[in-house]
């Protein structure tokens, strides 16, 4: 059992040598240092949340951005499926062992800095765990003694989020104290905000706001969720993990492995791929989202045919996808070097400029940042706050949305495109303020096609009543957070929305069909699962773990806050 292994490896694991190297603090080595446990949580918790093995594995595909031949496909992960299993045990094993470690030291050194960001990433990671999860060992997890040590109990959804409110509330104490000791300071070794307490103490507040926003069908929070917007994440100071370049050691976007990857996994969603071209007959009709070729890097020209010499499930022009739910002929067929694949602002891939490549390593960077909660995710969880009438609206959404495409700018300032071994030019500025309307029209320029996208979004919002209101902002925030997936599972679950793909839907899929826009191939889908509330458990836990309960039912076991 892994949890069990955890507690081992904190055990006997002072002792080795990787240990060591990695937590010990050599002018004093029974301690853990500070500075590097830090730098190593910060880094394990966005692996863990990612694409390509962590969490956003899992949430990519359900919330159809992504598809894949695995067992996301069809909601068909189960207890002994990798995809369940694999974050579970190295969120254990890892940043959550060593938060507490990290914790628990800078508590009893009165180094409440660093504690009070070790309390933030906490409610941060465990929140996300109970997001997907639900019920999950909290109160007895990484704990070194207690009854039952090894083998935690697993806590209820309902009982964990009031605990996370108060460590949060410890943590906004411990950075706003004055009198502790603090022998040592974060610096450089913080690869988040550098040692900043006051932009510690916005992320904090922003996570209590989301998290207030995530409970408010469940709870009056109509009082607590009022807190000044100038206490919250600010221009510029996004909750994010930034990558970096370099290969050995990768510290790269865990995603930006499929660039290097000789069999590629992760497809683009044609249901993602239709909404921002304007293809979707209920929302953004006609409005084609100019993010496009940042989100989606196409390895094939129009009309080119495939390196492989096999044929395509779904293409539309130079984009080659398979179908979430296909039982198609052409679905498992070889299109690695073909294949439309996650582009420059996901993964630190390349910028779509219509040259067709075959991708590897040197067409990117990997220095796209995780991110946990930016400016624009603040602004969509006012929007929607607004919308419910618990907070006073000024102008939230089309905020959030200038916000959303000046992210991108900044993603692409931080991938650095032109930096790639196989270089090319910068992509362009997506927030141009002064873009003037384009005479002959096809000269648009990419500022203006951003400024004309707003009005006309906003003006279908502007006449909507409250219900699609809130419709335009979860998709709106569902396409911008695209590469970090897990809250766009968690929103759709609280509020249905965005509306995402059913092959079970006739009017999503007549007869049973997909249509290929390029050639009209007839692709044939269905649905096993019904989407799920939850991720099951792992099985090799239950099966350990005298104190864990029966396997559960994903479709009909919720997280407390999901009413619908």
């Amino acid at each position: 059992m892994k949890i069990l292994l955890a507690f081992l490896v904190l055990l006997a694991g002072g002792c080795t040598k990787d240990f060591l190297d990695i937590n010990t603090d050599p002018n004093n080595p029974s301690k853990a240092s500070l500075a590097l446990l830090l730098t190593h949580v910060e880094k394990d918790v966005a692996d863990a949340l990612s694409i390509n093995g962590g969490l956003s594995n899992i949430s990519a595909v359900y919330m159809h951005q992504i598809t894949m031949r695995a067992d996301p496909d069809q909601y068909g992960i189960n207890g002994s499926s990798g995809y369940a299993q694999g974050p579970w045990d190295f969120l254990y094993t890892g940043p959550l062992q060593d938060i507490e470690l990290l914790i628990t030291q800078a508590e009893a050194d009165q180094n409440v800095t660093y504690a009070g960001i070790g309390k933030i990433l906490k409610v941060y990671i465990f929140s996300q765990m109970v997001d997907v999860y639900g019920d999950i060992p909290f109160t007895e997890a990484n704990k070194l003694g207690g009854q039952n040590l090894g083998y935690p109990k697993w806590d209820k959804s309902e009982d964990i989020y009031p605990l996370l409110f108060t460590i949060l509330s410890s943590a906004i104490s411990d950075l706003t104290n004055t009198t502790a000791t603090n022998k040592v300071f974060p610096g450089t070794d913080d690869l988040i905000y550098s040692g900043s307490k006051a932009k510690w103490l916005r992320a904090a507040k922003t996570l209590k706001l989301k998290l207030l926003n995530q409970v408010r069908l469940v709870q009056n929070v109509s009082l607590l969720v009022k807190i000044p917007s100038d206490s919250l994440i600010q221009p510029g100071e996004d909750f994010e993990f930034i990558y970096k370049s370099k290969s050995s050691p990768d510290e790269r976007n865990p995603g930006f492995a499929e660039y290097e990857s000789g069999q590629k996994s992760y497809y683009q969603s044609p249901w993602f791929y239709e909404i921002l071209k304007g293809y979707n007959p209920t929302i953004f009709t006609d409005l084609p989202d100019p993010r496009i070729p940042y989100y989606i890097y196409n390895q094939l020209k129009k009309g080119q045919a495939t390196r492989e010499g096999n044929p395509t499930e779904y293409r539309d022009g130079g984009f080659v996808t398979i179908t979430f739910g296909s039982i198609s002929k052409n679905r498992d067929h070889s299109t690695d070097g073909s294949m439309s694949i996650m582009g420059l602002y996901p993964v630190g891939g390349r910028y779509d400029d219509g040259g067709g490549a075959k991708v590897t390593g040197n067409y990117g960077t990997g220095a796209a940042p995780y991110r946990f909660i930016t400016y624009a995710d603040r602004l969509y969880i006012q929007a929607e706050l607004a919308n419910a009438g618990l907070i006073t609206d000024v102008n939230y959404f089309k905020t959030a949305l200038e916000a959303s495409f000046k992210q991108v700018d900044h993603v692409v300032a931080l991938v650095a495109p032109t930096t790639a071994i196989t270089t090319q030019a910068a992509p362009p500025t997506m927030w141009v303020p002064t873009a003037v309307a384009p005479v002959p029209p096809a000269a648009a320029t990419t500022g203006w096609k951003v400024k004309d996208y707003i009005t006309k979004v906003m003006a279908l919002y502007d006449a909507a009543s409250v219900t699609r209101k809130l419709e335009f902002i979860m998709t709106e925030k569902w396409i911008s957070q695209y590469g970090c997936n897990v809250d766009t599972w968690t929103d759709y679950r609280r509020t249905g929305y965005p509306i995402v793909f059913n092959p079970k839907n006739p009017e999503q899929a007549p007869d049973g069909m997909i249509i290929s826009p390029e050639d009209g191939f007839e692709i044939p889908v269905q649905l096993i699962n019904k989407i799920p509330w939850t991720v099951v458990w792992p099985q090799a836990e239950l099966s350990l773990n005298p104190n864990a309960p029966a396997q559960k039912d994903p479709g009909t076991f919720k997280v407390f806050y999901d009413k619908r």
